[in-house]
């Protein structure tokens, strides 16, 4: 795209008005909503005027994300090994606490994410 089309796009100068003035704030939400693709993400902060330090500071967004994609790896190792390791002394419990884990870990997951859209409409319609 020719970079005097994306100067021209109203849309995309409400957006960068909007990163420019509340970096960490915008950075920080698409990084915790699991909608927004990082590597679109990254590009399209490059183009705007969010300044490195929010940047660096807002991609700590990405913790809960990668918790919960460890979380599923965790367990699906866990069910890999399912009847090949010798018996626990109370498998049930272990396994209630790792389903009660799974649907925090999702619950929280959806929660900050619908946070996060909420707070990125408020953002870009003060525009």
């Amino acid at each position: 795209m020719d970079c005097q089309k994306i100067e021209s796009d109203k849309r995309f100068s409400a957006i960068d008005k909007a990163v420019g003035k509340e970096g960490f704030k915008i950075v920080l939400l698409t990084r915790l909503s699991p909608i927004f693709p990082f590597i679109l993400l990254n590009y399209a902060y490059g183009l705007t005027g969010v300044s490195l330090k929010d940047y660096f500071f807002g991609s700590v967004g990405m913790i809960p994300g990668t918790v919960m994609y460890v979380y599923f790896g965790s367990l699906a190792g866990n069910l890999a090994k399912l009847g090949t390791e010798t018996r626990s002394t109370n498998p049930a419990i272990e396994w209630t606490i790792r389903i009660i884990g799974l649907i925090a870990t999702i619950a929280v997951t959806v929660y900050m994410a619908r946070i996060a859209r909420n707070a990125l409409n408020t953002v870009t319609s003060d525009q």
